[in-house]
Parts: structure tokens; C-alpha cells; sequence
């Protein structure tokens, strides 16, 4: 979710004239940071699927409660309400951590409130021929529903919104499918839609359209990214162990106005700009490396930029040798415990002259000049 140059501190010109040689900041590629987090969003939509399909996904053999705001009425709705579903309706249910009472109460609601589907397109497989589908056919299961989603939902999350859905934005392509009970019943009618994922599954709650939405994926500054398996998770309490901090939202459309700017052009630009934002949110140009965190940031590819995306986020974290974070608990902007120790700055560089760099084969300049 591209290539791309990691951030050093700056220069001593460019920090205030400082005379200390400066000590490189450790790297880390965002591009890995990305492949990490798709990976485990991955992982974790096939576990989401399959805990629906547990709890026995949206049984609509159950009468539908229907939500009409505008008239501030409401009413249970028989079992032909939902299959009138249709694109640009949106779905939302209280969840719950027991997967029996888990969306067992979908209703429609108005798109402006919050919600946790918009659909998308209806996916009637009764009109599929064939045995798989057909009456008395075995229920699918996760992997085939995942499978179905992929097949048929992401086309129609295309269509849906022009072409402009961002696939390494902040929603995903999602299915709302019957529970065994109702499949066994006959019940074939499934629903595409779009949904706001965290990293580790659960649904979260958004409101409007997603045509009308920035679908850059970016958080506010000052969230903390939980850690799982050094492998970053959900937001959590900066005091929570964490495998990252946001320390700004950077918007491109300013510096680029025009087509998609190549990963050179935004790293030399983003460059400058989270530094700055890192030394601000830190309280010191030498904060990050004392405390021994990495900046890093990530870039927009064409497809994020032809749906409307232009912004990213600048973060700090620790990179470990191994792959992945180290688990960090405070705020950045305090004392922190890295892997629960403090952490220890590297040795101060001397004062004075920045000490050349030793022609290949020559001997070490010496100390003491």
C-alpha cells in the first residue's frame, strides 16, 4: 500500500546552526510498515467474516426494525424490507462481544447518522445456476463468503462509487450475508457494501456517504496504534503498550496541486515536513533521537490519488531488527518505556568541527582535531 526514502535528521544547517555532528536517526520503510499493516487487515477481515458467520451473520427471518428519522417514527418491517435494500442505504446494529446477540438487530438508518454499512449493490445468488447455490446446497462457510466478496463485491463497490473508491484508504468492501439458518430456509440474497474497518476487524462507526468522504487513511494527532505480535492493531491509550504515535496529518494537495507526484517528490517533501512536525510535537529537534524513535511516514500510490486521497500521517515508533515495532507505552511527548525499559540515547557526539568522512582506504582522521 511504494518505495520510499526514510527520514534522517537534518543537517546542522538546517537545525538551528547546531556544531554537533548530527547522528543518523534510525530508518524504517514505510512501504514495510504498509505491506505489515495490509497483512494483518488481511488477516483479520477473514477473521471478522468468520465470527460473523458464528454468530449467524444477519438472519432476516427475523422481522427488521426500520429507522424513518425524518419522520421520527418506527416500525418492525416484515422480511421483505431487507431484500428492497438497495444501494445508497445504510445499515448499522449495537454489537456486542457475544457472538448470539451480535447483529441481531440491523436496522436501516439515515446515512447522516452513524452507521457501519452503506450498501453498495444487492447479490441475489438464487440467480446463479448450478448446484452450489441452489435449495437444499450446503452452507458456504467464511472462506467461500470471503471469496464471494472478492469475486462480486469489489466490482460492484467500483461501479458504485465511480471508480473512486481508494483501496488503501481508510473503508473496505464488506458483505453482509444470511446466517445458516436462513440460507437453510432458502434465504440467497447477500448485500456489497462499504465499511470502516480497524486493523483488527471490528467494525467502527461513520456517517455520511463515502462518495462525499476524504477516504485518506489517516489519523489525528496524538493516536496511539496498539501492538499485537510487534505488528500494529487498533488505537489505544498512549499509556497502553503502542507500536506507534501520530504526530501529524499532512495534506499534499497543497504542495502538489496537480497529478500524482512521484514517491521521490513526496518523500523530499514530506521529509521537511515531518522533521519539523517531530521536533514541535516532541518539544526538540533532539528529542527523537534520544528517545531512540524512528519518524517514518508513508506515500500515495495512483490509486489512492485518482479516488481523492492527499493525506498521510507523520509517525514515530521503533523498528526492531527482527521486523515490526518494539512496544512502546506513553506518549512520545513524556517519558516513555520501550520494551518495558527506558530508553537509552546514544553517546553525545563531540563539540566543534563535524568530523570528515575518511576517503575509501585512508586511515581514520584523528580524534583529538
Amino acid at each position: 500500500m511504494s518505495e520510499e526514502q526514510t527520514p534522517t535528521q537534518p543537517e546542522p544547517s538546517k537545525r538551528r546552526k547546531q556544531k554537533r555532528r548530527p547522528v543518523p536517526t534510525p530508518k524504517v520503510s514505510a512501504s514495510k510498515t504498509r505491506r505489515a499493516l495490509a497483512a494483518v487487515g488481511v488477516g483479520a477481515v477473514v477473521a471478522a467474516i468468520a465470527t460473523f458467520a458464528i454468530s449467524g451473520g444477519f438472519n432476516r427471518s427475523d422481522n427488521l426494525p426500520t429507522h424513518h428519522t425524518a419522520l421520527g417514527q418506527s416500525h418492525s418491517a416484515d422480511t421483505g424490507e431487507f431484500a428492497a435494500t438497495s444501494a445508497g442505504d445504510c445499515l448499522d446494529w449495537t454489537p456486542s462481544d457475544d457472538p448470539e446477540e451480535d447483529r441481531q438487530d440491523v436496522a436501516r438508518v439515515d446515512c447522516e447518522q452513524e452507521h457501519r454499512f452503506e450498501v453498495a449493490a444487492p447479490l441475489d445468488l438464487s440467480l446463479y445456476p448450478g448446484a452450489e447455490f441452489g435449495p437444499g446446497a450446503r452452507y458456504p462457510g467464511a472462506l467461500r463468503f470471503a471469496e464471494l466478496r472478492d469475486e462480486h463485491c469489489i466490482s460492484a463497490v467500483n461501479s458504485y462509487l465511480g471508480a473512486k473508491f481508494d483501496p488503501q484508504g481508510r473503508f473496505s468492501v464488506g458483505l453482509m450475508f444470511p446466517s445458516e439458518s436462513a440460507w437453510l430456509d432458502g434465504d440467497r440474497g447477500l448485500r456489497c457494501g462499504i465499511q470502516l474497518s480497524s486493523t483488527t476487524g471490528t467494525l467502527l462507526p461513520f456517517s455520511g456517504h463515502v462518495a462525499g468522504q476524504d477516504q485518506s487513511n489517516v489519523w489525528a494527532s496524538g493516536t496511539c496504534i496498539g501492538i499485537n505480535q510487534n505488528v500494529p492493531s487498533d488505537p489505544v491509550d498512549c499509556a497502553q503498550p503502542h507500536a506507534f504515535e501520530v504526530i501529524a496529518a499532512v495534506d499534499l494537495s497543497g504542495q502538489f496541486p496537480g497529478p500524482l507526484p512521484s514517491v521521490a517528490d513526496q518523500d523530499e517533501y514530506l521529509e521537511g515536513v515531518c522533521t519539523q512536525s517531530a521536533n514541535e510535537y516532541l518539544g526538540s529537534a533532539d528529542a527523537l533521537r534520544d528517545k531512540t524513535l524512528t519518524l517514518f511516514w508513508d506515500n500515495l500510490d495512483l490509486a489512492s490519488w485518482l479516488a481523492g486521497s492527499r493525506k498521510i500521517n507523520c509517525s514515530v515508533g521503533k523498528e526492531i531488527d527482527a521486523g515490526g515495532f518494539a512496544a512502546i507505552a506513553g506518549t512520545a511527548k513524556g517519558d516513555i518505556l520501550i520494551n518495558g525499559a527506558p530508553p537509552v540515547p546514544p553517546p553525545p557526539v563531540p563539540e566543534g568541527r563535524s568530523l570528515p568522512v575518511p576517503l575509501p582506504g585512508a586511515a581514520p582522521p584523528p580524534l583529538g582535531n
